[in-house]
């Protein structure tokens, strides 16, 4: 481990360390070298769970205590690559997350599991201690996200959610020279898009379950599925009983990065539309189609995604567009551009960065999206940063509550075809005691549910 530290120090060395000097200041550089390794567990070994732990042991030396995986071929992998990225570690393998909590003392829980598991992972994480970094949406109901951040509060640790534009070099740039500096004046309008062709089509078969993969553990407070392909490999964001359908995966980001941006809390009205319109043959019952407006004073801030047809602006897909009245900005995880009204006044552009030759390692690594991993390693400085400092991290659980919830309330107005104003402190739909009623749903027994006032 020593070794490790070692190669930590040249890191602060290198010109990283300029980069992680300019988003946060020079006191999260004191986390790269800490008196000890923080001990760190992951829940989920999948793509993404995977891709984040390796992060974050880019940027701090952390011993891997234990890996959790439904999926003793998917467990099996990661431990694998764990043992091959850090010489000597030795982590503890579970099936059932709460026995790995029960065993160890963790500084650190990373969570890579499905939306429909995030709550409970994070509640018992924090309960039992530990520091938390949780994917995104960070719940698939409303009331499951009140309890997270009534957890994290209770037991006063720090929650980062990996909504890591919060964290992208490039729009860390955006926001200084642009919007801070008032170059887009007014902003009264803003446009949020996804046009990739995300939503999967197929119909496969029913199976019998491998004998590799625990589906009970797996499908746990949702409901259970006739079991057809591993659900876990990308086929569980095709249906809503798992999470929040496009919007809740695409747009969680672009909104949070948007209320970021401009200093936005809740909205204080939320409608949408949308459905099946074009691709009716596949299982699956998430949206190919949909709009969403989240109002605030004086702003509408829109969501559009299709997953068929083509993309209005092929540069940017997925992307963010803040209309002011002096200027216009497109933003997205790869560029940004800044087109000002007066034609005598001075375009900018802005493009992701990419460190392909300081962390050699990320070439080879299956899957790794290269344009986030420099916001990744920034976002896992900040969340250490905020634990050794004892402050809010750059995304912390109320913003990922906000932004998660918001979308969720989106497809309840889809559902019921009218607009909903939630209301945070009384934690109900004003007016409305039918949508209120579906804050929360129904979890499979023996789960329970969480509750705000009982974590």
């Amino acid at each position: 481990m020593e070794s490790f530290n070692i190669n930590r120090r040249e890191f602060v060395k290198g010109s990283a360390a300029s980069l992680a000097m300019t988003a946060f200041g020079l006191r999260g550089l004191e986390l790269i070298n800490p008196a000890k390794p923080y001990r760190v567990a992951l829940i989920g070994t999948g793509w993404y769970g995977k891709s984040d732990l390796f992060r974050l042991i880019q940027v701090a030396p952390v011993e891997v205590v234990a890996l959790c995986d439904v999926d003793k071929n998917q467990l099996s992998e990661a431990d694998k690559m764990v043992r091959e990225r850090i010489p000597g570690a030795n982590p503890k393998l579970y099936g059932d997350y709460r026995k790995l909590l029960s065993d160890h003392q963790l500084d650190l829980v990373l969570i890579g599991t499905p939306d429909h598991w995030h709550a409970l992972n994070m509640i018992d994480a924090v309960k039992a201690g530990a520091h938390v970094y949780v994917q995104k949406p960070i719940s698939v109901d409303v009331i499951e996200g009140e309890a997270m951040v009534a957890a994290a509060r209770k037991y006063n640790k720090v929650v980062q959610v990996g909504t890591q534009r919060k964290s992208t070099p490039h729009l860390i740039d955006v926001k200084k020279k642009v919007v801070e500096a008032g170059l887009l004046g007014k902003v009264s309008h803003v446009e949020m898009c996804c046009y990739f062709p995300m939503r999967n089509g197929s119909n496969p078969p029913l199976e019998k379950v491998p004998d590799y993969l625990d589906y009970q553990m797996w499908t746990g407070p949702a409901p259970l599925r006739p079991y057809d392909g591993s659900p876990h490999i990308r086929w569980w964001r095709a249906f809503m009983e798992y999470g929040n359908g496009i919007t809740g995966d695409m747009c969680v980001h672009m909104l949070d990065t948007v209320r970021w941006m401009l200093g936005l809390g809740w909205p204080t009205r939320i409608s949408s539309q949308g459905g099946i319109y074009v691709q009716k043959a596949a299982k699956s019952n998430i949206s190919d189609t949909q709009i969403a407006t989240f109002e605030y004073p004086e702003l509408n801030c829109v969501w559009t995604h299709r997953t068929w047809g083509t993309p209005n602006n092929p540069d940017y897909g997925w992307s963010f567009t803040l209309y002011g009245e002096k200027g216009t900005l497109w933003g997205s995880t790869m560029r940004a551009d800044f087109i000002p009204v007066d034609p005598k006044g001075e375009k900018m552009h802005f493009d992701v960065l990419y460190e392909k030759e300081k962390y050699p390692e990320d070439n080879t690594e299956p899957r790794i999206e290269l344009n986030a991993a420099p916001a990744t390693r920034l976002h896992m400085l900040n969340f250490l940063d905020a634990i050794e400092n004892h402050k809010r991290p750059v995304a912390d659980i109320e913003d990922g509550h906000i932004s998660t919830a918001s979308c969720i309330i989106s497809n309840l107005s889809m559902k019921l075809g009218r607009p909903l104003t939630y209301d945070p402190k009384k934690r109900i739909i004003l007016g409305d005691m039918g949508a209120t009623k579906l804050l929360q749903r129904s979890y499979r027994a023996p789960w329970v549910h969480p509750d705000p006032l009982k974590v």
